[in-house]
């Protein structure tokens, strides 16, 4: 019997693979996100988030929407550790939607989680449910991360 650990981590490499796979994903492996956590493991322990969130709360969700816009929710593609004029205000708004649009075809679900993750610092509130899940597990990994709590060992083994 499955773990809803095990479970949750099949279902975002299920419905992310085309992502996981992708090169900016690889190269999110590079940056440095929060603490000593790459964006590709912070993107990747947002949508197990997002997952577990909506599994264990019951709260219907179109999931490959929430995978795919939770793994591409970060995907701006530079060391935003680095300061850079033309780059002033990373936490409010940043390339990751541009970019995951250049290189995915998103949905109007995809294209909300991307642009809304940061609220409130983003001042326009997310509009659905993955949205929402996504800005709210966002937030809860930040935390993890900051504060080197150990990020559970089923999303490290999927790095």
């Amino acid at each position: 019997m499955k773990s809803i650990e095990t479970e949750v981590v099949a279902l975002v490499e299920r419905n992310g693979r085309l992502i996981l796979q992708s090169a900016g994903m690889e190269q999110e492996k590079g940056y440095i996100q929060h603490g000593a956590v790459s964006c590709y493991l912070h993107s990747f322990f947002v949508a197990y988030m997002s997952v577990w969130l909506a599994k264990r709360f019951r709260i219907r969700v179109h999931l490959r929407s929430l995978v795919r816009g939770a793994l591409l929710h970060d995907y701006f593609l530079y060391d935003w550790h680095i300061k850079d004029p033309n780059r002033k205000a990373h936490g409010f708004s940043h390339a990751a939607l541009q970019n995951a649009e250049r290189d995915f075809a998103l949905n109007a679900v995809e294209r909300d989680v991307i642009a809304r993750h940061m609220f409130p610092l983003n001042l326009t509130p997310p509009r659905y449910r993955e949205s929402i899940l996504v800005c709210i597990a966002d937030k809860i990994c930040a935390v993890y991360e900051t504060f080197s709590i150990p990020i559970p060992k089923h999303v490290l083994l999927a790095e």
